[in-house]
């Protein structure tokens, strides 16, 4: 038998092994432009204003207030809202309280708040911190 009925009659013709070349060609370079999409969005898509927040401890005040401590490092100049809540035993929100932090020179700043509680609570921290 020849060499190009035995290749025919297995499947490996001129046009199937073009095929096979042009789909391997189109995989790849959808590979690398789903790659470069992320690589861009993944660049581009850096936060311009970073917050962070920090429990440093609490101390209860009363059965209904307790007292939390905590550290925010946010960039100069910039204004941000913080929650900072209190729980009971059960690890139930018992106390919640809304911060507006005005803006500063420094990066890094300690704050104590008074949270007013339902019920007494064991533990206080802070929740979430968000510029504005």
């Amino acid at each position: 038998m020849s060499e190009i009925k035995i290749d025919a009659r297995y499947g490996r013709t001129k046009q199937r092994s073009r095929r096979t070349r042009v789909i391997a060609i189109a995989f790849a370079g959808a590979i690398v432009v789903v790659f470069a999409a992320w690589a861009i969005w993944g660049g581009l898509d850096v936060p311009g204003a970073s917050v962070e927040s920090t429990d440093v401890g609490n101390v209860r005040v009363n059965n209904q207030a307790i007292e939390v401590r905590w550290e925010l490092s946010e960039n100069p100049g910039q204004k941000a809202k913080c929650a900072v809540q209190a729980l009971d035993i059960n690890f139930g929100i018992v106390g919640w309280k809304v911060i507006t932090i005005p803006p500063s020179t420094t990066r890094s700043r300690t704050f104590s708040t008074v949270v007013r509680t339902a019920q007494p609570a064991v533990s206080g921290l802070i929740y979430l911190c968000w510029p504005t």
